[in-house]
């Protein structure tokens, strides 16, 4: 295999380090033209280093996630957006587990103004966002606190959530397969999140449309098996079929300045 050029290595190790590299912004910063970048992105996904998504690139990978600040960064304004709404779906005076991740954690931002919510998360970022909200009682999962992200896993962490029987859970996802799994990486992960989903009376899962141009190693469930999916972008008829087929409501968010 040919080495890759200067330019190409660059274009990867940014990739790497941000977790996705969009055509333009390298256009710009390479002061060549659009069609030039992606040249080289097809290049790079030729080889198996990255992976195509609109308007841009991410690092190819299947069997391990991205760092968190990189996927923190990624597609924020939709995930803000997801947050939005699915916390519309949530009432006051009721009881919630949520789950490890960036787009949940944008849930837990928006039910900030909620009354009398019970909040029982093994997100370690989730307790900084709803700490000092009076109205919102946070019961923490135990567990070990996995360092590259501060999610807490493991048996200790299930046993704990199955001790609950809550009104909703709130679950992310790493990747959507065409057949409608939901993927993840680390099988401790997965296992907190069968038990939330299991110990829940409605699921709804948050995931923006990137994850549906992912995999990943570890079976969480099937779309089949939620109440609701927030996404950011309507899915593919295929798995809209599937949804339809099992009464799971979809619905996508919206920015409400964008019909302006």
């Amino acid at each position: 295999m040919e080495a890759i050029a200067p330019r190409q290595a660059d274009i990867l190790k940014r990739a790497r380090d941000a977790g996705q590299v969009m055509v333009d912004e390298l256009a710009q910063t390479y002061q060549v033209t659009p069609q030039t970048i992606r040249k080289d992105i097809n290049d790079l996904c030729q080889r198996g280093l990255l992976q195509r998504v609109h308007g841009g690139a991410v690092p190819s990978t299947s069997v391990t996630n991205f760092a968190y600040e990189a996927r923190r960064r990624l597609a924020q304004n939709e995930k803000r957006l997801i947050g939005v709404a699915a916390a519309r779906l949530i009432p006051d005076d009721c009881s919630i587990l949520i789950n490890i991740g960036t787009t949940t954690e944008q849930v837990a931002m928006a039910l900030r103004g909620k009354r009398d919510l019970l909040v029982i998360t093994n997100n370690t970022h989730v307790i900084s966002i709803l700490t000092g909200h009076p109205q919102i009682e946070i019961i923490v999962a135990g567990g070990v606190v996995r360092q590259s992200d501060g999610g807490i896993v493991g048996e200790a962490a299930v046993d704990f959530i199955r001790q609950f029987k809550v009104d909703y859970a709130i679950i992310g996802t790493s990747g959507i397969d065409p057949d409608g799994s939901l993927l993840d990486y680390d099988y401790r992960e997965v296992k907190v999140a069968k038990a939330i989903m299991d110990n829940a009376r409605t699921t709804i899962l948050v995931a923006d449309s990137m994850k549906l141009e992912r995999t990943a190693p570890v079976r969480i469930a099937h779309l089949s098996d939620l109440d609701y999916v927030v996404t950011d972008a309507p899915l593919p008829h295929s798995l809209q079929d599937v949804c339809d087929e099992t009464d799971v409501k979809v619905i996508v968010a919206a920015d409400p300045l964008s019909s302006f």
